[in-house]
């Protein structure tokens, strides 16, 4: 049977194909996944023993506790398997490759509008944090940012309008 038909089983019984795209993360924002899902799961697990010892329900059948604490135990389990999923297809990113362009993994100056200059790490979606200067490859600025290399301008829609970037350096 060949791949085409083999999809069209897939598709024909309710599942969808997707194409997997790996998630791209750099080794620290692995290393912080890594460490925030060892986290949860110690978590995950407090909750379990606190469940178990308050599990002694009062004249309405269910103690107020119990459920504060259940409900806790649903969102720490729901970033559980977010996590687990992330890590179960990701890809290491260093942007060492080709320093002379922009691409996820590199560390970018750049001016803004003639005036500021601001360095920029161009991340995996999973790790951006503007406030702390990380911002997506799918942003706006960072699409932009893509391929560009030392000394390109470029425009960029903003909410204050169109600001002109231009590259400073790339590392």
């Amino acid at each position: 049977m060949s791949l085409i038909n083999s999809l069209r089983i897939i598709t024909a019984e309710g599942f969808s194909f997707k194409a997997m795209t790996k998630n791209q993360l750099t080794k620290e924002g692995h290393a912080q996944l890594v460490s925030e899902l060892a986290s949860l799961k110690d978590r995950a697990d407090r909750l379990i023993t606190e469940i178990e010892e308050v599990a002694q329900p009062d004249e309405s059948g269910e103690d107020s506790l119990a459920s504060q604490l259940k409900a806790e135990l649903e969102v720490v389990n729901s970033k559980i398997a977010s996590i687990e999923s992330v890590l179960e297809n990701f890809e290491i990113i260093s942007g060492k490759n080709n320093s002379n362009t922009v691409q996820v993994g590199s560390k970018v100056k750049i001016k803004i509008s003639g005036n500021s200059e601001r360095i920029f790490y161009v991340v995996g979606e999973l790790e951006a944090d503007p406030f702390s200067g990380k911002i997506s490859s799918q942003s706006p600025l960072g699409l932009a940012l893509i391929g560009k290399k030392v000394n390109e301008e470029f425009k960029v829609d903003a909410p204050v309008g169109k600001l002109t970037y231009k590259i400073v350096s790339i590392a």
